[in-house]
Order: C-alpha cells, then structure tokens, then sequence
C-alpha cells in the first residue's frame, strides 16, 4: 500500500446515451464512436433493437454484432468479449435496456427463481459481472439507454397546443449513471442533449 500523486492518465471512455424512443440514440452513439475514432471499420454496435443498427449503414462499414434473447448478462459479456478480440475500438451496447428489463434479463431471471427480495442475491452478482465487463473493457464502450415516456401539452409561440413526447426514467438499474465517465440524456426527438454527467472536463 503506498500513496501516489493523482495523475490523469489515457483512460478508455465509458459513455452513456440515454432517451425515449426515437429520440436518436443509435444515430447519436454512431456520430460519436466516429468521432473517436475516424475509422467505421474500428466500430461495433451490438444490437438488441430488432435491427435498427443496420438502418444507418450508409454512414460507413461499421460491425453489427446481433443479439437476441435471452438477454442474459452473461451473453452481453460474450458479445463484447467477441468485439474485443476483433480488434475493435469502440463498441456501442444498443441497448443495455434489455439486459434489465428484457426477455431473459435480470428482472425475468429474479421472477423465475420465486420473485423474493433474497433471490436478488444470485442475480446480482450476474449484473455486477455485466457491469464490471464494460468497466473493465480495453474498448471504449458507449452505452445506449431507453427512457420511459411521458406526454405533455404544451402551448406554441403561436398560441396552437401540441403534444411533446419527453423520456423520464432510464429503464436499467439504477445507479448506472455513477459508473460512466460522461452521460448524455438526449431530452427530445430534435437531438437536444444534456450532460448529467462530465468526468472529462470537456
């Protein structure tokens, strides 16, 4: 055990996009792994969402990994281990959603062993290791999220009413947001993004 000076060091980016439907998360996390690493053949979208990833292959020749259910923790961290031995830099996680709250994720997995506050002691430490895989990842990761979704009527500056579709809360875990480096809640369907989260000072 010995103290040192802090340092920053090169560190691999954890970024987490969350929204409601259609807000743009799969286009937006594309932008972004582009961003980072200029080459679309260095990225990979591992893709729970029926398809979608596919739909923006006219950007460049980035990977599909397909994943269908069970979506188990442990076939997340499959997924990404197969990403990182194919020399990819930046994988996007679209969406970890369904590890949580899909067929075959924890909430399904915990209802199966009798739904009890102490079964939540196997299928803890199940998500724990989802977790600690995109922590621990020699890849950037980016993560997308799905919000659930709440309406509102909203008044126009020329005084017509229209219905504005927001996301609220993330459907994960909570405490997700802690273990990301930046979070970028994506707060309507035009794009518009907030930080709730900066480790980066950018």
């Amino acid at each position: 055990m010995k103290l040192q000076i802090a340092q920053r060091h090169q560190v691999k980016l954890r970024l987490g996009l969350s929204g409601a439907s259609g807000f743009g998360k799969t286009y937006s996390a594309l932008l972004l792994a582009y961003g980072i690493t200029n080459d679309w053949s260095k990225i990979a979208i591992i893709d729970t969402e029926n398809g979608s990833a596919s739909l923006y292959s006219h950007l460049g020749g980035y990977n599909v990994l397909t994943l269908t259910e069970p979506y188990t923790p442990e076939r997340y961290i499959q997924a990404i281990e197969t990403c990182e031995l194919s020399n990819i830099e930046v994988i996007i996680i679209d969406s970890i959603t369904h590890e949580w709250n899909g067929k075959g994720g924890c909430l399904e997995i915990h209802e199966s062993l009798g739904g009890k506050f102490s079964d939540w002691a196997k299928v803890s430490p199940r998500h724990q290791a989802f977790i600690d895989k995109i922590l621990n990842s020699s890849c950037h990761i980016i993560t997308t999220v799905r919000r659930k979704i709440d309406y509102s009527l909203d008044v126009t500056s020329n005084g017509k009413t229209q219905v504005i579709k927001h996301g609220t809360k993330e459907v994960t875990r909570e405490g997700f947001e802690y273990e990301l480096t930046v979070n970028f809640e994506l707060i309507n369907d035009k794009h518009l993004v907030k930080s709730s989260k900066d480790r980066t000072g950018l």
